[in-house]
């Protein structure tokens, strides 16, 4: 089990800024991350499961959880079909309880040394079709915040006591750019985020690290509903995935995108300009079909 070194700032503020496309990763002998066990949440699709498939390809042993059961277990299969090793527990986050006995599952089995927290769910509805759909901030905060805040928290003990671990927040650019329509999601992505970075400050000195991974628009499911996102750039779930294997071997405090450090930056030095830039964007992206209802 490694401990969480000294990362060079500015190399990472460099490499998180995807100037073209990023080779495939290989399975490299004396990965970081090799003999490694790390769980990955929402391992049945999408990023997560791209995510699990090069995590075991570098050595490590993956522990797959999502809801279906069925598409874990073919993610497992095909991992160890390629010669990785492989476990499934399904768990629906949002559900506090079935979130107590992962934990308890995991600790059973010796704990973790890496979890990336990655199941999430996203909205894409305007506030005026919000006013009296307040579950949709129940719902959004339950999936994004509680679940992965519960499953962190009954993890961390152990990894303190072991003098190791690392903990990875799969989050959004939106949390720098703060992009309309967004509200639900966003803010409970923003408080995982700051749940993260507090997490990384206090906890350094105890060989535990967090990385906040803060990923641009990625080709999945999730987005689908959005028709506004059909014909936009995005990220492939597997070139998102390479982002947070890096993150893992790594461990920097944080990994960020182009679109997402300049939406910071704007909305520190020109708030006002950035807020009228965004409203005229969002008056052009009207709310989905999906979003009011249409069938």
């Amino acid at each position: 089990m490694r401990r969480g070194g000294g990362v060079n700032p500015l190399g990472w503020a460099l490499r998180s800024i995807p100037l073209g496309p990023l080779q495939p990763l290989k399975n490299v002998a004396g990965s970081p991350v090799e003999g490694q066990r790390i769980l990955v949440t929402g391992a049945s699709s999408g990023v997560g499961e791209a995510t699990a498939r090069q995590l075991a390809a570098k050595g490590a042993e993956v522990w797959l959880v999502a809801r279906r059961l069925e598409e874990l277990q073919r993610v497992a299969t095909e991992i160890e079909a390629a010669g990785g090793s492989a476990r499934v527990s399904t768990c629906d986050l949002s559900d506090l309880e079935q979130v107590d006995a992962l934990v308890a599952e995991v600790l059973e089995a010796g704990g973790v040394d890496v979890l990336v927290n990655n199941a999430g769910k996203s909205i894409r509805r305007s506030l005026e079709l919000s006013f009296d759909r307040f579950h949709d901030f129940e719902r959004m905060m339950a999936i994004n915040y509680f679940g992965p805040v519960r499953l962190t928290m009954g993890l961390l003990p152990s990894m303190i006591e072991r003098g190791d671990g690392h903990v990875v927040n799969v989050l959004t650019w939106g949390v720098q750019g703060l992009a309309p329509k967004f509200a639900a999601y966003t803010a409970a992505k923003a408080a995982l985020d700051a749940f993260g970075r507090i997490a990384s400050r206090e906890l350094r000195h105890q060989g535990v690290t967090v990385t906040n991974v803060r990923l641009d628009l990625v080709r999945t499911p999730m987005i689908a509903p959005t028709d506004a996102f059909d014909n936009r750039p995005a990220r492939s779930p597997e070139g998102a995935a390479r982002m947070l294997v890096r993150a893992c071997e790594d461990r920097p405090p944080e990994v960020n995108t182009l679109l997402g450090t300049l939406g910071a930056i704007s909305g520190m030095v020109a708030p006002r300009v950035s807020d009228l830039s965004w409203n005229a964007v969002d008056r052009q992206l009207p709310d989905s079909k999906a979003a009011r209802g249409d069938r």
